[in-house]
């Protein structure tokens, strides 16, 4: 394995001066520089990132805890934290926890043993030893997306309060006032925003929200499928439905037809997240968007500034959701 001291000898220079050139720590003159480069080339020589991680005390290395990277809305997020370690210098390292706690919390502790520079936590889980394990780490910065906020950490996300209005407010403008809602984990607190939000639009406009026409789901495909097929066995076709992510949607759009009713014709339905495939769906689905990949591009952005120019941890950040108009209302 080519070593430093073999690069120093090729270019007839010391080991510090060779140093000094690949971790640009001091000014070399030119010709130094570019015979210490050219020996780098010459001998392909690969720095060893672990001496110097132990030397800065640093690895440029960011975590990152997902509930699934399968799910389209998550990797969008996992894309954006990527680019922004990219764009940075930075590694990433991604564990998928599905979303079992045992699991979340050896995955952190791994993630802890490869010493992170950073975290960025992403689950729906709300497990109270891994929450209680997150909040030991009160020297690690973290983004938490989706969450609320916690010591020493950033929580990032959208304003889901003011998405379940805009969607309300969508379908309450379209005379729409027996509307069903596929809802999210009872505990997720994205999914309580929405609910209120959407519930506050409903009391504005003089309207009540059938709890009947409110079925609790995972936010998975299946999910919203199972959800819609809860709710058509329960009631009445209601005039219109909104899922709280799109996924939903496309599990409800299934269930829906399978009924033999028609979208938007026999029921409008309105997602969340605003996919690539909301658009392709038939009819097109008509969505609140969130920037998914804004939010992971930020969450990596705003960790990489605190470690590198001790930029402040913001305790806050929320993004503003914004109404896509496609076919799926009437």
């Amino acid at each position: 394995m080519v070593s430093i001291k073999h690069v120093a000898q090729a270019a007839g220079v010391s080991v510090s001066t060779v140093s000094h050139v690949i971790n640009k720590t001091r000014f070399v003159a030119p010709d130094t520089r570019a015979a210490v480069e050219k020996a780098v080339k010459d001998l392909d020589y690969q720095p060893s990132y672990l001496a110097r991680a132990l030397k800065s005390k640093r690895t440029h290395t960011l975590g990152m805890l997902v509930t699934s990277s399968t799910n389209p809305f998550f990797a969008e997020i996992v894309s954006g934290v990527e680019e922004g370690c990219y764009r940075a210098g930075y590694s990433l390292i991604l564990c998928n926890a599905g979303d079992q706690p045992g699991r979340q919390r050896a995955y952190l502790q791994t993630l802890m043993q490869k010493r992170i520079d950073a975290l960025v936590v992403m689950t729906t889980n709300r497990d109270p030893e891994f929450q209680e394990d997150l909040a030991r780490l009160n020297t690690l910065p973290r983004a938490v997306l989706d969450s609320e906020p916690m010591p020493n950490a950033c929580a990032i996300g959208d304003d889901s309060l003011l998405g379940g209005r805009l969607a309300g407010e969508a379908l309450i403008q379209r005379g729409h006032d027996r509307i069903g809602c596929l809802t999210g984990p009872v505990n997720h607190p994205r999914s309580h925003d929405r609910l209120e939000g959407f519930e506050q639009a409903m009391s504005e406009a003089g309207l009540e929200l059938d709890p009947d026409l409110i079925v609790t789901g995972d936010l998975s495909a299946h999910g919203g499928y199972e959800a819609m097929v809860e709710l058509l066995d329960r009631a009445a076709p209601p005039s219109a439905v909104f899922a709280f992510n799109d996924l939903m949607a496309m599990g409800a759009y299934r269930a829906i037809t399978e009924r033999g009713l028609r979208i938007p014709e026999d029921i409008s339905v309105i997602g969340y997240d605003d996919l690539e495939i909301a658009s392709y769906l038939y009819p097109a689905l008509t969505t609140i968007r969130q920037p998914g990949f804004g939010l992971g591009l930020e969450a990596a952005e705003i960790l990489i500034g605190h470690l590198e120019r001790g930029e402040e941890l913001p305790a806050l950040i929320r993004k503003l959701p914004e109404l896509v108009a496609r076919d799926s209302l009437r």
